[in-house]
């Protein structure tokens, strides 16, 4: 256990120095970009997902969504890609987000095998791997990996950097919220433990290279081994 104890530690607890202060003015700006954004975000994301499994425009409406968190993300101000401690020093997390990305996913697993006996929740899960069953694989893989990369450059990017007590909470119950208009309680479950992970990753690297990776890795993950257990 020691080893995995000070592997998650470098990854989620231990803050690496950095100094990314903004100015007054750059603050004020921040917070006004990602909050109009996030209302934008939240109505384009609650569209998508009410769009029929297997209509051809539910691949644009989730990519203009992705174009949403992107152009507010780099409209709010600089983003950093962030670092972590190791042995050697401070390099840019890589293989750890990717290695916490997959035990997540290996929870979610489990407790998808749980969830699947309960009829409403399981229905709730149902509904949203629909998606990956009538629609193109391949598009999914492409479209899921972009709206991972978007969501973090926004969340854990702009909206954490526009926070300034308590970012983790903040940003994870944002995060959860704004998941939520897609009227799915089993998403924003998803979107809250994925949130509080990210979150602390974005806290202790001091950017969005963690998150990014993890939650790829994570959202990949689901989308291919749930399907198989709802079918």
């Amino acid at each position: 256990m020691g080893p995995i104890r000070t592997w998650l530690r470098r990854s989620l607890w231990e803050v690496v120095p950095r100094d990314h202060r903004e100015a007054p003015r750059a603050l004020r700006r921040r917070q006004w970009v990602t909050s109009a954004f996030a209302i934008v975000g939240a109505v384009a994301l609650g569209l998508s997902l009410r769009i029929e499994p297997g209509s051809p425009s539910f691949y644009p409406a989730t990519l203009a969504l992705a174009a949403v968190w992107v152009v507010g993300a780099f409209a709010s101000g600089p983003l950093h890609l962030g670092r972590i401690g190791l042995r050697t020093g401070l390099v840019r997390p890589t293989v750890s987000p990717v290695a916490l990305g997959l035990a997540l996913a290996g929870v979610f697993v489990l407790g998808a095998l749980v969830v699947r006996e309960l009829p409403y929740l399981g229905g709730r899960v149902a509904g949203v791997l629909d998606y990956a069953d009538q629609g193109s694989l391949p598009v999914l893989v492409v479209i899921t990996a972009v709206n991972g990369v978007a969501e973090e450059l926004f969340f854990r990017g702009a909206l954490y950097a526009a926070v300034t007590r308590r970012p983790v909470l903040w940003t994870t119950l944002a995060y959860t919220l704004v998941t939520l208009a897609t009227g799915n309680v089993m998403l924003a479950g998803a979107a809250a433990v994925l949130g509080v992970v990210v979150g602390l990753e974005r806290r202790a690297s001091g950017g969005i290279l963690a998150p990014v990776l993890t939650h790829v890795t994570w959202s990949l993950t689901v989308l291919l081994a749930l399907p198989p257990l709802f079918a």
